[in-house]
């Protein structure tokens, strides 16, 4: 059975949610997978894996650092099986030349290309804010046009449906590829 590994970096929470759900689309097709937030797990050994997921969100334009910092460090090993990036943000919900440009910016700054990439819409979870932030997200909000400015309730723009297709075709990938740690 393959075993793979999902990391992932979240500043709001809607990344570790997106993290769980493709845990649970990969497990429902019978392989095996650790979901890891980088900011408060121990890090994984990625030689044990045959496949690895790395996800990011944006904040404030930029995708978390020690994720980028945990991809270069680790790009030789993650280089040498399938992988796949996702990246959260609230531009990939009708900006997706931005929601692009983040990605590129990924790669060029970790020298990483994943065989995979994926750009999901985030969420405006204005009840979690504090008063500045709810305040200038629903500017941020009201600017991009097509985003909510209610700030009694949160506003989920995750496409399930599109994460879901993401995990089966990452999975196709992972058994085309075979297992780097079966026995020679």
């Amino acid at each position: 059975m393959a075993r793979i590994v999902l990391v992932y970096g979240t500043t709001e929470g809607q990344t570790g949610r997106i993290a769980d759900f493709l845990g649970e689309v990969i497990r429902a097709a019978g392989t095996e997978i650790d979901i890891v937030d980088l900011k408060g797990s121990d890090l994984p050994r990625l030689d044990d894996y045959d496949g690895v997921i790395v996800g990011a969100s944006i904040h404030m334009g930029k995708h978390e650092k020690y994720v980028a910092d945990f991809v270069r460090r680790n790009r030789a090993v993650i280089d040498r099986r399938p992988s796949a990036f996702f990246s959260v943000s609230l531009a990939a919900h009708g900006d997706i030349e931005n929601a692009e440009r983040y990605v590129d910016e990924f790669e060029k700054e970790t020298g990483w290309r994943p065989g995979k990439v994926a750009m999901f819409s985030g969420a405006l979870l204005y009840t979690q804010y504090g008063f500045v932030k709810r305040r200038l997200m629903r500017q941020i909000a009201k600017d991009k046009g097509n985003l909510a400015t209610d700030t009694s309730r949160d506003w989920v723009y995750t496409e399930w449906d599109g994460i879901t297709r993401f995990a089966e075709d990452f999975l196709r990938d992972v058994e085309s590829a075979g297992s780097p740690n079966a026995p020679n």
